[in-house]
This record gives structure tokens, sequence and C-alpha cells, in this order.
């Protein structure tokens, strides 16, 4: 014998809508978040919104799916607080000259999210000497007759040179068929400072990006370095831009906010 009732009859018709309704199901899902991190030094003449703010324009309009969220060294929690690092999928770090005031304890907990449970990582130009990244690049061994050619010697995370008398940075796609590399061709930006190859650090994955810079007094000289390489640490990606310095509105550049929306895409882990 079936069982009857008008208010059965209706009941698939109401479990479909209230599947299809917005907040349920995909649409009530939590977007993936990056957070753009900067200690806040750069000058507002080039950036009046700082390096993250340049960054983070990019990304809301490139990612729309994405929760970008800016944050600072001078915020409370020097801008990660537990609630916002746990919910965080990817990082982008910007630094320069306070990498000492970032807290020890807090680089312990980003180290954690991003080797333990695969928060990707953004390290970018000058914050190849944060605590983080010096912290990231010493997971693996650094060759020692690399370490020995950089500035200063036998430091992991350092580059061969850093001389701000470069007039134009090249950057060259190496590897034309990583994620990071899709949509990009060859391109060239204003850029005042070059760091010289070799860097400090464990065999890249990946160098996706190189080039070189042309110097002012001598336009036709290249100084060749490594631009933008990756690797995987611990259960996360990880990806350094050496392109950025702060006296250029590096991040307002196209083809850079390109770099920056694929590498953020590439970085985030499985959800």
């Amino acid at each position: 014998m079936r069982f009857s009732h008008p208010f059965f009859d209706v009941l698939p018709v109401l479990f479909v809508l209230f599947l299809a309704a917005p907040g349920f199901g995909a649409d009530a899902a939590e977007k993936p978040c990056v957070v753009v991190w900067s200690e806040g030094t750069a000058g507002k003449d080039v950036y009046p919104k700082d390096i993250n703010g340049a960054i983070a324009e990019g990304l809301v309009r490139d990612l729309p799916n994405w929760d970008v969220v800016v944050a600072n060294l001078a915020d409370a929690d020097q801008g990660l607080p537990d609630a916002l690092l746990n919910r965080c999928d990817v990082m982008i770090w910007w630094g320069h000259k306070k990498h000492g005031e970032v807290k020890d304890a807090l680089v312990e907990k980003i180290f954690k999210r991003v080797t333990e449970q695969g928060m990707g990582f953004i390290s970018l130009h000058s914050a190849h000497f944060a605590k983080i990244n010096i912290k990231l690049m010493s997971v693996m061994p650094t060759r020692k007759e690399i370490l020995d050619r950089v500035q200063p010697k036998g430091r992991v995370a350092a580059w061969g040179a850093y001389i701000a008398d470069a007039r134009d940075c090249f950057v060259v796609i190496k590897d034309p068929q990583h994620p990071i590399a899709a949509g990009l061709k060859d391109f060239s930006l204003k850029h005042d400072e070059r760091y010289s190859d070799p860097y400090a650090c464990p065999e890249p994955k990946s160098i996706v990006l190189g080039g070189y810079h042309t110097l002012r007094k001598d336009p036709a000289q290249k100084d060749e370095a490594a631009m933008g390489m990756t690797w995987e640490i611990g259960k996360a990606r990880m990806f350094y831009f050496q392109v950025g310095h702060e006296t250029n509105p590096v991040f307002m550049d196209e083809n850079v906010r390109k770099v920056m929306a694929n590498a953020v895409k590439w970085a985030a882990p499985t959800r």
C-alpha cells in the first residue's frame, strides 16, 4: 500500500530548490583565501596603498572567486591572527627593512602551516631575507659551492650581489608549460635594483622565469639571473619572484599581475 499526502508529493521539489538556493553546497563553501602581507616600508609616492595593496588590487580583479586579504606588520598580531592564518590558502610576503621585527613565534606558525598543512607561500624580491623565507629555504640543503659565492658568504637565501644600478629588467619565460607562465610572453619593466646569481637555495623544482637586468652605465651589458623559481616544501608549493623593488611600480604592471594571479592559483592546496 502506498502512503500518499500532498505534503510528501512536493517534498522532492522542495529538496531540489533547497539544494539550489544561494548559501548551500558550492555557494556556501568558504572561498579560498590569499593573504598579501607587507612590512609597510614602501614609499607612498610609488605605492599609495603599499605594495600589498597594489598586489591585492590585481588579485581582486583577476581572482574574483578568491577572498583577498591585506595584512600589515603594524596590524594587531602583526597582521596574522590565528583565525586568518588558519584559513589562509596562499600567503604572499613582501619585506625589506623590518625582517627582524617579525616575531619568531609567528614565523613558526607560518612554517607549520606551510610544511605540515600545505599552505602555499610566495616570497617577493627582498623578502628573500625574511625569517620565514630563510626557514623555508633551509628545509632542504643548498650546495656548498653556491653558499661560497653569495653575500654574505654561507648564508641561505642570499644572492651573489645586490646593486641598485639597473635600468631595465627583462623577464624571459623558461618553462612555458608551467601554470605560472600561462598566458605570458617575455616582458620588460623598469627596475632599479638587480640581484645577481647565484641564489643560495635548494635545487628548484622549476625555474619558470629567467632573465637579465641592463645597467644604467652601459645598457648593452646584461646581468643574467633567475627571476622566478618554484619548490615543493613539505606539503606545500612555494614560489619566489625576484622582481619587486619598492622604488618601481612593479606590482601595477599587467604582466607582473598575471604572474601573481597564476602563482596564487598554482600554489593553492587542493580543497
